[in-house]
């Protein structure tokens, strides 16, 4: 099993467990995946009964994809590029429109081995978005490629695992405060 953002291992499967709160709550989920290329789908399609949940993903490795399917504004790429918290965020948004799902789980970053676009190696943003509002969450990977790739599946389900929770006890939300800022001041 792969390593969490802090090189340790997760108590059990991080896909199982949203999996299963998700079949709990009649909800479903689509992915939308930039540097994972896959990785984040592969993990959920793993469990068993993931047909009732999971809609479907796109892999939109190439900057102009990330517009002309997941519907990330065209504007907003050219400005910041595709490593950025909004993109982020319109890319989760973007995957839970296009397939129809409850809710939607978005990754974009660098996952090496060089810099993109002045962005340095191992800056990854993770995003959800559902009936909560979106939350993106900024991620400073160390470690090789598959490393940092296999860190951004961990670390973007348990955003999502978080999400659902805030969504089932509405007094508080679980995300912690990273200083990213979300769209509208939503968190």
């Amino acid at each position: 099993m792969a390593t969490d953002a802090n090189h340790e291992r997760p108590a059990g499967s991080p896909a199982a467990g949203v999996v299963h709160r998700l079949h709990e709550r009649r909800e479903t989920l689509a992915t939308v995946e930039s540097l994972t290329g896959g990785l984040l789908s592969a993990a959920i399609v793993e469990i068993a009964g993931v047909s009732g949940i999971y809609r479907g993903g796109l892999v939109t490795y190439a900057t102009e994809l990330k517009s002309r399917l997941a519907g990330v504004p065209e504007d907003l790429l050219a400005e910041r590029g595709p490593v950025d918290p909004d993109v982020a965020v319109a890319l989760a948004e973007g995957g839970r429109r296009r397939c129809g799902a409850d809710w939607g789980l978005a990754t974009t970053g660098v996952a090496g081995p060089e810099p993109q676009d002045g962005k340095p190696v191992g800056l990854v943003y993770v995003a959800a978005a559902g009936p909560t509002g979106p939350v993106v969450r900024r991620l400073d990977l160390d470690g090789g490629r598959d490393h940092i790739r296999a860190a951004a599946v961990i670390e973007a389900l348990r955003l999502l695992t978080e999400q659902i929770q805030d969504a089932d006890d509405p007094a508080g939300p679980a995300a912690e405060d990273d200083g990213v800022p979300t769209p509208a001041g939503r968190r």
